[in-house]
C-alpha cells in the first residue's frame, strides 16, 4: 500500500502541475517528431517516452523524471525487455534530495514471462 505522503502520490488534485505539463509537452513533441526518425523499436512495453510521461503525470516532474531516467538506463545494450509498467508507489526511501532513489535501476523486477525477445 502506498503511503499518503504528497511527494509519493503526485499533486493533490490529481492533475499535473505546470512544470509537469511542460515536461509532458516536451515528451509529446519528441514522440511526434524525433521518435519517428529514430525508429520505434523499444524492447519494453510501454515505450520509454510513454513510461516517462506516465511517471511524470503520476509523480510530478522531479520524481517522474528520475523514474524515467532509470528506465532509459535500463534500455541500454544488454538490458532487459518485457512489460514494465511504472511503479504503483515510489520507494519509501525516496526523497527529493536523494532523487536517484526514485528509480528502479535494474530490470530485476520484470517478469521473465513477459520478455519480448
Amino acid at each position: 500500500m502506498c503511503s499518503a505522503h504528497p511527494h509519493r502520490n503526485g499533486p493533490a488534485g490529481g492533475a499535473p502541475g505546470t512544470p509537469a505539463r511542460i515536461g509532458l509537452l516536451l515528451i509529446r513533441i519528441y514522440q511526434l517528431t524525433l521518435s519517428a526518425f529514430i525508429g520505434r523499436s523499444c524492447r519494453y512495453a510501454p515505450s520509454c517516452s510513454g513510461y516517462t510521461a506516465d511517471a511524470i503525470a503520476r509523480y510530478g516532474l522531479w520524481a517522474g523524471s528520475w523514474v524515467g531516467l532509470a528506465r532509459l538506463q535500463r534500455c541500454r545494450p544488454g538490458g532487459g525487455s518485457g512489460f514494465d509498467p511504472i511503479p504503483e508507489c515510489l520507494p519509501e526511501s525516496a526523497r527529493w534530495y536523494m532523487p536517484w532513489r526514485y528509480g528502479r535501476w535494474t530490470g530485476n523486477h520484470i517478469d521473465p514471462a513477459t520478455r519480448l525477445d
